[in-house]
């Protein structure tokens, strides 16, 4: 197939190389001069223009933050688009805004599917989870694409537009809940009754038969084996909105969510300068499985 990704920054190009190692045609749009160097490298063919994208796919797979970038985007797609052609926004969108645009953009006969992605850094190498929502035909039609760029059993039609971004963002809430637990034990055992735990030996003996054994807990061992300097560390969390989007939500359907709560709590908390070692220790598996930038004291 011949698809376009606009946005070629990390996640862009992970998915685009995915593409081209499955042997799709991709084209490439980035603002970036670095960004379209490094595309060009594995193998994307590089456009200088929405117009020139245009002239070349009837697939868009945007890659590009959510909010303003992506109306903007469409709108001027959409002066260049043809009926038929596919829109895909495998950015974090919050759900409502893709109900709106994939309303407008069927007004048009243009199809828009949202795709929530999942995978980080490490997606590039074993594949990404992506939950899809929009038009059944439209993803029917893209499903060569999909094998491509997940997991095995990676991807699924989850629903009507907005669907996908709406279930991303649960999957970052539970994010959330998982990162603040497991720092918070793990800050417990560092600072409790007994001080000189080797970390690193009590996460690599829970991976090996421990009911909580996960992949966040394999990069928590692999941080503690590092063994960075902790105080060095900024321990401000940052996060992106689908945290607050996922809160807001269950508020309106009456879900209670306190854990995640919470954890958003704690996020507000550091950034505002209450940091500790379990804070710090999010940032560090942050920037693990995602490359969120470290901040660091002098």
């Amino acid at each position: 197939m011949t698809v376009g990704i606009i946005g070629l920054g990390k996640m862009g190009r992970a998915i685009a190389q995915r593409m081209v190692g499955a042997g799709h045609d991709v084209f490439g749009y980035d603002l970036g001069q670095d960004a379209k160097a490094q595309a060009e490298k594995i193998g994307v063919q590089i456009v200088d223009s929405l117009q020139d994208l245009c002239k070349q796919v009837n697939i868009f797979w945007l890659m590009i933050p959510s909010g303003e970038p992506v109306d903007k985007t469409i709108e001027l797609l959409t002066t260049h688009l043809q009926e038929g052609d596919i829109i895909v926004d495998g950015g974090n969108s919050n759900f409502n805004y893709t109900v709106k645009r994939a309303a407008l953009l069927a007004e048009k006969n243009i199809f828009f599917l949202d795709c929530g992605t999942s995978g980080g850094l490490h997606g590039k190498e074993i594949g990404f989870s992506l939950m899809i929502g929009g038009d059944k035909n439209a993803y029917a039609k893209l499903v060569p694409l999909f094998e491509a760029v997940a997991a095995p059993n990676g991807f699924a039609h989850l629903g009507q537009s907005g669907a996908g971004h709406y279930v991303k963002m649960v999957h970052n809430g539970i994010e959330y809940g998982l990162l603040q637990a497991y720092a918070e034990g793990f800050h417990l055992l560092k600072e409790g009754s007994y001080k000189e735990l080797d970390l690193k030996a009590v996460a690599n003996v829970w991976q090996n038969g421990g009911v909580i054994r996960s992949w966040l807990l394999d990069l928590t061992h692999e941080i503690f084996v590092e063994q960075p300097d902790f105080e060095k560390i900024v321990g401000q969390i940052q996060e992106g909105g689908t945290g607050k989007w996922m809160v807001k939500e269950a508020e309106k359907q009456n879900i209670p969510v306190p854990v995640i709560q919470e954890a958003r709590a704690v996020r507000t908390r550091s950034q505002k300068g209450e940091e500790n070692f379990a804070t710090k220790l999010i940032v560090l598996l942050r920037n693990k499985f995602g490359g969120h930038a470290v901040k660091k004291r002098l």
